[in-house]
């Protein structure tokens, strides 16, 4: 897997703690570099360290499934993908269910395993895909999660909830897309 995959997968994955720092900021007259740095620093650990784990399960499995690794890192992505389509489709009363602005470590650990659950499924997957530098990959995901963490929470104080939506159905979009061209290249037609 090349950089410029590896870096939409770590923008696919960011999409569901960006969408809850979008809705930590909502909560904030003026959101603070601080709690820009809190949020970026729970969820991009957390978006880093899942697919990790995912990636050396993977590997211990991978001799086992071997003949059809590619389709289960498709199916793994399409479902975390098809997964995140949905949640952006559903009607919501409010925004991440995280009106409050409490930044402890009580209310931001459940948050940040939350969102990056999904994260654990793409490091088995890219334990299946086999060629991929995990090292590379998570530095990327925890980076860009950290990034667009941070940037949401000041997005949210300013804007509003208008980008939560989107940024689900962008993420979950990539990841199929990404489960695809898996399946593709393993069969021969990419």
């Amino acid at each position: 897997m090349g950089i410029f995959a590896l870096l939409l997968l770590a923008i696919s994955l960011s999409m569901d703690a960006f969408a809850v720092s979008l809705c930590k900021g909502l909560s904030m007259q003026k959101a603070s570099l601080k709690a820009g740095l809190i949020c970026g620093g729970w969820f991009g650990l957390f978006q880093a360290l899942m697919p990790l784990i995912g990636f050396f399960l993977g590997a211990l499995f991978a001799g086992y499934i071997e003949s059809v690794d590619h389709w289960v890192a498709f199916g793994l992505l399409a479902l975390i993908g098809a997964n995140m389509l949905r949640e952006a489709f559903e009607k919501k009363e409010e925004c991440c269910g995280c009106r409050e602005t409490d930044l402890s470590a009580k209310a931001m650990f459940p948050m940040a395993v939350a969102t990056s659950i999904d994260a654990l499924a793409v490091g088995i997957s890219l334990a299946m895909t086999g060629g991929v530098n995990i090292w590379l990959a998570v530095t990327l995901i925890g980076t860009v999660t950290f990034l667009l963490s941070g940037v949401g929470v000041k997005i949210g104080s300013m804007f509003g909830a208008r980008f939560e939506k989107k940024a689900q159905i962008f993420g979950g979009v990539m990841l199929i897309l990404l489960g695809l061209k898996i399946l593709l290249e393993h069969l021969g037609v990419l």
